[in-house]
Parts: C-alpha cells; sequence; structure tokens
C-alpha cells in the first residue's frame, strides 16, 4: 500500500511539475507572438537619412515663368498675378529668399509662338538659372479668344466642337514645349497650371468640361515622363467659383482672388 502511495504520489507530482513547465513555455511562446523582441545584430535599428527636398537643399530659389497672360497676371489688379504670389508665398514658407528671375510670358501667346522662343538661346541660358519653372499654356490654342466658340442669336451659347477641333494639333505642340524645357533644364521643378473651363456658365451641359479634361490628362501623360514635372490642378477651383474667381474685366482670366489660390495650390506642391 505505501509503494502504491509513493508511485501515485511521484505521478502526482511530476503532472504537476509538467503542467507548471507548460504553462511557463506557453506563456513565453505567447509573449514572444504578442510582444516580439529583435535578438544580436537584429537589436539595433537603423534609419536611411531623410534627402533633402529641393526646397531644403537651396540657399536661395530661383523662378523662371513662361507662357501666356495667365502667367502674365492679367486680370489682377495688383499685377502680381500668381507668379509674384507664389514668390511671397514661398518665401514666408521657407524662410529662404526668393527671387523672380525673368517672367517671359506675353498675353495672347499659342503653344507654336513659345515653341519658337524655347529655341532662342536667351530663353534656353534664362531657364537654365531657375529652380523653379512655372508655366501656363494652351488657353489661347483651345480659346481662341473666343473665335468660333458661340453659337445662338445672341452668340451665347456655348460650341463645344469649336475648342474639340483645336485640341490635337496644339496637343502636339505641347509635347514639344514640354520636351524643350526638359532640355534646356532637365534638373528644375516644373510646375504646369492646368486649364479651367471660362465659359462654364454659358455652357449647361458642360460639355466643355469634357474638353479640358482631355486636355489635362493628356498634359498629365506627357509631364508624367519627366521626375520633376508637376501639372496644377485648378478646374475644380473655378467650376463652384467661377464669378468669385474671375476678373469681371473679360470673364476670362482669374482676378486676384483666384490668382491667389492658383498660388495656394502651386506653394502646396513645393512643400
Amino acid at each position: 500500500m505505501r509503494s502504491t502511495r509513493l508511485m501515485w504520489g511521484a505521478i502526482g507530482l511530476t503532472a504537476s511539475i509538467s503542467t507548471i513547465v507548460f504553462a511557463v513555455g506557453f506563456a513565453y511562446a505567447a509573449n514572444q507572438i504578442w510582444f516580439p523582441k529583435a535578438s544580436g545584430d537584429l537589436n539595433v535599428v537603423t534609419t536611411t537619412p531623410k534627402k533633402e527636398t529641393m526646397i531644403e537643399s537651396k540657399s536661395k530659389l530661383q523662378i523662371v515663368a513662361l507662357g501666356d497672360s495667365l502667367t502674365a497676371g492679367t486680370g489682377d489688379n495688383t499685377g502680381k498675378g500668381y507668379v509674384g504670389r507664389v514668390r511671397e508665398k514661398l518665401e514666408k514658407e521657407s524662410g529662404k529668399p526668393v527671387f523672380v528671375l525673368n517672367n517671359l510670358a506675353i498675353p495672347g501667346y499659342k503653344s507654336d509662338q513659345l515653341l519658337s522662343d524655347l529655341a532662342l538661346k536667351k530663353t534656353q541660358d534664362a531657364l537654365a538659372q531657375a529652380d523653379i519653372i512655372l508655366l501656363t499654356i494652351g488657353g489661347n490654342d483651345i480659346f481662341a479668344g473666343g473665335d468660333g466658340l458661340f453659337t445662338g442669336e445672341n452668340q451665347t451659347e456655348f460650341n463645344p466642337e469649336g475648342a474639340l477641333k483645336r485640341i490635337e494639333p496644339a496637343l502636339a505642340k505641347m509635347e514639344k514645349v514640354i520636351k524643350a524645357i526638359n532640355l534646356a533644364n532637365p534638373n528644375a521643378t516644373v510646375l504646369y497650371v492646368g486649364l479651367y473651363h471660362p465659359f462654364l456658365d454659358l455652357d449647361p451641359k458642360k460639355e466643355g468640361s469634357l474638353i479640358i479634361q482631355r486636355w489635362n490628362n493628356s498634359v498629365f501623360e506627357m509631364m508624367n515622363r519627366y521626375p520633376h514635372m508637376v501639372i496644377v490642378p485648378t478646374y475644380d477651383l473655378f467650376e463652384q467659383n467661377l464669378i468669385k474667381y474671375l476678373s469681371s474685366a473679360d470673364h476670362f482670366h482669374p482676378n486676384g482672388d483666384g490668382y491667389e489660390r492658383i498660388a495656394d495650390r502651386i506653394v502646396q506642391i513645393l512643400k
């Protein structure tokens, strides 16, 4: 009887020890799963150095602007346009001096005229000095000052066909413009201000909106081939605020508030 009790006691003790060992082992394993710890060399965490942005790496920033009347600032009573506003905002945000070396924009310019200017040495020399290149072009190619864009008794109904037929020829020239700018300075950050629909209030079916979207999408595809080129969207700004952001003088160019919103977009992208 005594030996039997000893045997069962030993079995019970062994079972208790096994249970404790199992519980400890389970707890340890669960802890490793839930709260894993690195061991050996893995315990040393290495971080990849943050690459400086273009703005951070420069002691000063130099802007060259080119294109049509939007870059010239037509419609802004202050005369600053989006270019002058970008300079002011960027200087404030970066804490560094920002200079507009050249504003080569000419009101009324179309893409073929800009392309001719880009072949000039003085234009190429100006672009070569730039950290930032600001660009608007294409609006005059498509809208042509309103020529052929309106029908109806009082010429107040937007005619999408008048703009649509101009898209493809203008895009072919636009591709050459983008290539020429990249050749002149492949390292500068190039920001193209996308088109908006200035006659949206005369286009109840929004047929012209699809044309503008087609243009902007095509330009985006072209610029996406180059690492430092960006398209700045503006269509949404004017879609719901057309009267608020367009100049009352011509109902085509932005007013001061419109240029302010465009400048905000550009600086936001650059940051």
